[in-house]
């Protein structure tokens, strides 16, 4: 739980938080209120989940006026060049991430308002609560507090900006007390519903110049225009005053059409999400669930907050810990028939577009991470028979498909027995970034972790088909005899280069770590081991994880930052990536050993820094990426699925060998 208490740490304000609606659609923003990102927003929905995100409700300006006219802003706005107005820093006296965002302000000299937001995951509803604190004193500066909000509204799709333009509808469709409002920006989007205990005065505007400053240190555009149709009118003195948005298409429950129904409503929705959440076990149990959403009649994970989809390398690697560690099984069995309906020429889709239904099969290791997933699946015996057959073969349709040979010159090699692939523009490895034509880590060849994943597999179907093993064994010789460097005994990164027979590349980057650990089957023992381990730990690590390239290495990049070109050419040129120390911390045990005391020295060493970094960035999450040069600052998206999962893995992990060896 993210606790910020008065004096406030200005440097928390923009901190975000997240609340997501199982659907793909979302609600965030910071700490201090202000929007700093184009998916910033109160309401945005998917119309088509998880894909077909659209905002349309960014936020609101929210007030108090007093009966002597004295007005307490509750939200910022930042505007351009870079003027935040009005400023709420000077009131602010708590924040909280548990059960939900709620923010405490003062308000005059004795008063104090709480304000909360939700997402109600059973109905994909946004509330927002606001009440002055019980035994808060009200002097006559600040009595007969009415609460003012003006809904700020766009309707565009989330990567886009808004702006001032006459299409835009401002009409309005009250219910008979004025306490409940219909808009439609647009046509074609859905209509938004605002259900309120107060009163509505339609007092049409346009607010201008919105800054979004996250967006304009990424080197996009970052001003936009939003549209605001008119202002409730909410009574302190009655009690809490609420706000329930929500998206026609989006929720089937009927809505309130009252003030006295919408005030009902918020207090049951409230219950019901709090019982949810409160099921849902630990700090990273409850953020886990954030990224399971609905895809068709089934369910995937998403990549992360706020801008990625589903993509099947993440969906698997992430699944591990955010659902089969954790117990989820349901869930987990839920998306790998769902997927396993997409494999196609022996290969499962990296991504899945925002727009079309097209999949794209740009990945040689996707594929091979859904076999490790089954395996941690199956492993929980938690499968039917038919359950159970049906992801074996399909298991086995890509491990047929990849040794025939498949798109991408992806074809298990006939001489050795290793799995080569890549073609010229084209991104096929997890270090997949791309700009225009230029494929930043092309790594075309026979990749370290390719090979891990590609022997593991082999070992997992050989479980329950024979066939496979003396493949499996065959590769395992042929990778003790390329992949060792005989100067370091650490390994290279890849072999055939440029499918260049001999050619090899010793960049020092994390991949050899797999050898090692993040897989069922460790592919290494004795001083290789031990010399991996080293290098990687001497050279990559950090406190937020692996570098992906050494610091000694020219091309490092110790900052990631920039136009969209340089922070691709940073992505994985030296930036950290969480995720990888759950690898590097599996590694490590299993060559330390899992003793008491190796289990106390992995925790504190290497998954303190991360418990630490769930109270920064993105709250009660982990973020994509930071900086391999120290102080590390984090980057990327702030809320990611795979570095979450690695996290909620290893602790599973630790506690096993804990039991163990009792």
């Amino acid at each position: 739980m993210t606790h910020i208490e008065r004096p406030f740490d200005m440097t928390r304000l923009e901190d975000e938080w997240l609340e997501a609606d199982g659907f793909g659609g979302f609600a965030s923003g910071t700490v201090g209120t202000l929007r700093t990102r184009r998916y910033h927003a109160l309401l945005l929905t998917a119309t088509r989940a998880p894909g077909g995100r659209v905002v349309l409700v960014n936020g609101v300006e929210a007030w108090l006026e007093a009966n002597n006219g004295a007005r307490y802003p509750l939200s910022m706005q930042r505007y351009v060049p870079d003027v935040v107005y009005p400023d709420l820093t000077t009131s602010l006296v708590s924040f909280d991430t548990k059960p939900w965002p709620t923010w405490r302000v003062q308000i005059g000299a004795s008063a104090v308002l709480t304000a909360e937001v939700f997402v109600s995951k059973a109905t994909r509803e946004t509330v927002l609560r606001w009440r002055l604190e019980e035994g808060a004193g009200v002097d006559s500066e600040t009595n007969a507090l009415t609460l003012k909000v003006r809904p700020l509204l766009s309707g565009r799709d989330y990567h886009a900006l808004h702006h001032e333009n006459a299409a835009f509808n401002f009409n309005a469709q009250t219910s008979s007390d004025q306490a409940s409002v219909d808009w439609q920006p647009y046509g074609d989007l859905p209509v938004i519903h605002a259900a309120t205990n107060g009163v509505y005065t339609h007092a049409p505007d346009w607010y201008r110049n919105f800054c979004y400053l996250r967006e304009r240190e990424r080197g996009l555009d970052f001003s936009e225009d939003l549209a605001t149709p008119g202002v409730f009118s909410l009574n302190l003195a009655d009690g809490e005053a609420v706000m329930i948005l929500s998206a026609s298409g989006a929720t089937s429950v009927t809505q309130p059409a009252t003030a006295k129904a919408a005030a009902i409503r918020a207090t049951e929705l409230a219950r019901i999400e709090q019982q949810r959440r409160d099921a849902l076990g630990s700090r990273l149990q409850r953020s886990a669930d954030a990224y399971v959403v609905s895809r068709n009649e089934g369910r995937t994970i998403l990549a992360g907050f706020p801008w990625f989809t589903d993509w099947g390398r993440d969906t698997f690697i992430a699944m591990r810990g955010l659902l089969i560690a954790s117990g989820r099984l349901d869930d987990a069995e839920a998306i790998l028939l769902e997927w396993s309906g997409t494999l196609s020429e022996g290969m499962l889709p990296n991504r899945f577009p925002d727009y079309g239904d097209t999949p794209e099969y740009n990945s040689v290791d996707a594929s091979l991470w859904f076999i490790v997933a089954v395996h941690d699946y199956l492993a929980t015996r938690h499968a039917s028979a038919a359950t159970q057959q049906r992801l074996q073969q399909a298991c086995e349709a890509i491990l047929t498909g990849y040794t025939k040979g498949t798109r991408f010159n992806i074809q298990a090699s006939a001489d050795d027995g290793l799995l080569s692939a890549g073609t010229r523009g084209v991104q096929l490895t997890w270090m997949d970034a791309k700009v225009g034509d230029w494929v930043v880590t092309p790594r075309i060849g026979k990749p370290v972790e390719v090979q891990a994943l590609w022997i593991n597999a082999l070992r997992i179907a050989a479980t329950w088909n024979p066939q496979w093993q003396p493949v499996a064994e065959r590769a395992l010789q042929a990778f003790h005899e390329r992949f060792v460097d005989p100067s370091t005994q650490a390994l290279f990164d890849n072999v055939d280069v440029d499918h260049v027979k001999g050619a090899i590349d010793r960049a020092i980057r994390p991949n050899q770590i797999f050898a090692l650990g993040g897989l069922p089957f460790p592919l290494l023992d004795g001083a290789v081991a031990r010399a991996v381990l080293d290098q990687v730990e001497a050279q990559l690590l950090t406190p937020l994880g692996l570098r992906t390239l050494a610091p000694s290495d020219p091309a490092y990049r110790g900052h990631y930052g920039g136009s969209p070109l340089e922070r691709d050419g940073a992505y994985h040129q030296g930036t950290v990536w969480p995720w990888l120390l759950g690898p590097f911390v599996e590694a490590w045990l299993r060559v330390n050993g899992g003793a008491a005391d190796a289990r106390m020295q992995a925790k504190t060493r290497f998954l303190d820094p991360l418990y630490a970094h769930l109270d920064h960035a993105g709250l009660d999450h982990l973020s994509e990426i930071a900086d391999g040069d120290a102080p590390h600052a984090p980057a990327g998206t702030p809320f990611q699925a795979w570095s979450l999962g690695e996290l909620l893995r290893i602790e599973h992990l630790l506690a096993g060998l804990a039991t163990a060896g009792a």
